[in-house]
Order: structure tokens, then sequence, then C-alpha cells
């Protein structure tokens, strides 16, 4: 498996029209989170990079939604994914709709993003499935210098590994669009063959447990412990007496 972090310098394009079907990707993926969006709620939304801006997210109910990116017409915050300038803890949901895909650290932005979430905050991630048509057509000559192609693909258990580590707890994930080519995807084949599908998304909520048992639950563990040995050594002195 190659390493997450790479030194090859990525270029992201700037609109979903940049790359071939790239309108139909994003309207199938708008489709797909519908009805996730309207589950979301909070205060503020973060649409990071240019191909998340340009996603439909009108059926969220958070209000305030910022685009953040490098460059692009539509964003409100410049900035780089890896280093938002935004309090931690002071968001309600993240959307990185193949942000990931032209990152050379995903990891760092994934601990970036995970640090200004709230807990309970909703992360929503997509990018193309490289066990599919479009990841296999990578190995054609001249394609890999152009979007999509020139972006890297995740497989969908890779990605939930991340957030697993993470400490995320994933509520939603599915392959879709298995034909590019058509704007339906091919509705039957993708019904019956998912795991071919060209788009991968996975929806998950982050999670804060207590990794460490207070001082308070240790202390009471050992009160309970007490009086069970206590009563074993009676019980033995009183069989003691008793056989005497």
């Amino acid at each position: 498996m190659k390493p997450a972090k790479t030194r090859q310098i990525l270029t992201a394009p700037r609109s979903w029209r940049e790359m071939p079907w790239g309108d139909y990707f994003r309207d199938a993926l708008s489709q797909q989170l519908k009805p996730y969006l309207a589950k979301l709620y909070g205060f503020h939304m973060l649409k990071i990079g240019n191909l998340s801006a340009e996603i439909n997210t009108s059926q969220c109910a958070i209000s305030h939604q910022v685009n953040v990116g490098m460059e692009g017409e539509d964003l409100q915050v410049i900035a780089h994914a890896a280093q938002l300038p935004f309090e931690a803890k002071s968001i309600d949901a993240c959307l990185l709709a193949h942000t990931l895909a032209w990152s050379q650290d995903p990891h760092r932005v994934l601990r970036e993003v995970d640090r200004v979430l709230i807990d309970d905050g909703w992360l929503i991630i997509s990018g193309f499935n490289p066990f599919s048509l479009l990841g296999i057509s990578k190995i054609i000559p001249g394609l890999t210098s152009r979007p999509p192609w020139s972006g890297r693909m995740f497989s969908q258990v890779r990605l939930l590994d991340w957030l697993h580590l993470l400490n995320y707890e994933v509520v939603y994930r599915t392959r879709f669009q298995v034909l590019p080519w058509y704007r339906q995807g091919g509705k039957v084949i993708s019904t019956h063959l998912p795991a071919l599908g060209c788009l991968n998304v996975v929806v998950a909520r982050k999670r804060t447990f207590p990794l460490t048992p207070s001082k308070m639950k240790t202390s009471l563990s050992k009160a309970h412990l007490r009086p069970a040995v206590n009563a074993t050594r009676q019980f033995r002195n009183a069989s003691d007496q008793d056989s005497g």
C-alpha cells in the first residue's frame, strides 16, 4: 500500500467542469447527499475546496456555510485545508468533496478538520473509487496528467480505517455512478454492482469517549473487592472453628 503522504505536486481542478463528466459527478454527489444534509444541524459548516463549494447544500439546515480554499471565485475564506483559520471545536459540519484526492498529506487535512469540528460534529468525505472503470483507466498512458486521473484514489476501506483511528462513527457509506459517461451512472448496474461505482461517499460523526478510568471509579472498584476478600476469610475461619 502506498503511503498517504506524497511529495508529488498535485493541482486540484477549480471546477467540476474541468474534468470529463464532471457535471455528472457533481449532480450525482449532490443527489446522494440530500437525505443526510437534511439531518445536519448547528451554526457553522465548512465546504473545503473548490469542488466542495459547487456541491448543492441548500437542503442543509445549517445556514452559515463557508467555502474555504486556496483560490477561486466562490470562496469566502482563502486558506489551506491543512491550516484552517478557525478555533478548535467551532465548526458543526465539514464537507470534503474530493478534497483528499488532490492533497499531498490527507492525514494532516483530516487531523485539522478534526481539530475544528465540535464533538458529535459531522464529516462528509467523497472521492474516486480506485476499483472502478475510472480507476482502472489510470493505466492508459497520458491520462494521469489530467483530472480526474491526476488525483489520488483512495479505497473506501482505507478511508474507513483513517476515520476509525480518529474515533469517528461511520453512519453512512456507499459507492455509485458505475458508468461515468452516463448522467444517471447506469441505474441498473449501479443497483446490482455498487462496489464498482466511480464515486465513494462516507458520512461520519466525531465521537469522544473516556480513554482512562477516573480515580473515583478506581477507588470504587477497590472498595468492592475488599468486602469479598474479608467475607472469604470469615467463612474460612468459621469453617475451621466448626471442624475443631
